[in-house]
């Protein structure tokens, strides 16, 4: 068995725990690092962003109370990621750790600097099944991961395809 984890990117969906289920049979005897990732500061940047339109930041800041809602997100994702490395385990992978990361970075920049950092031999992710103009204004995960990863990348179809 191979020491370097197979990173699995997890967001919680049925896209997701089906990318872990189908992934198992192929990769299982890897050890699987499961990683939900999140945009840092969010919760900070809603609290200075204009109410309105041109309006200017607000003057007064809640700073505690994006101080609460990054820690309670922050807390959910590893919630999220430990659940997914729950499932990793029971699907039938050697060993599962999960990883919450925020980053400012993309979604898919960041399962890659992971996946690169621990000398990953494969990424996994679910496809969510987005319509094309969906995909064209949201961005497609899977397909930066397709075009930019280290490794080998295995993209799950939605349910039913």
């Amino acid at each position: 068995m191979d020491s370097a984890p197979v990173v699995i990117g997890f967001d919680g969906s049925p896209a997701a725990e089906r990318a872990i289920r189908d992934s198992a049979a192929l990769l299982g005897t890897h050890p699987a690092l499961v990683v939900t990732v999140w945009e840092a500061g969010r919760s900070f940047a809603a609290a200075t962003a204009p109410i309105v339109g041109l309006q200017p930041a607000p003057i007064m800041l809640d700073i505690r109370g994006a101080l609460v809602a990054e820690a309670r997100e922050q807390e959910v994702m590893q919630i999220t990621a430990q659940r997914g490395a729950q499932l990793a385990r029971e699907a039938g992978y050697a060993d599962a750790t999960g990883l919450a990361v925020a980053e400012d970075a993309t979604v898919a920049a960041t399962l890659i600097r992971v996946a690169t950092e621990r000398h990953s031999p494969g990424l996994v992710v679910g496809a969510h099944g987005h319509s094309r103009v969906a995909e064209f204004l949201l961005g497609s995960t899977s397909r930066a991961l397709v075009a930019r990863a280290p490794c080998p990348v295995v993209v799950t179809g939605p349910h039913g395809s």
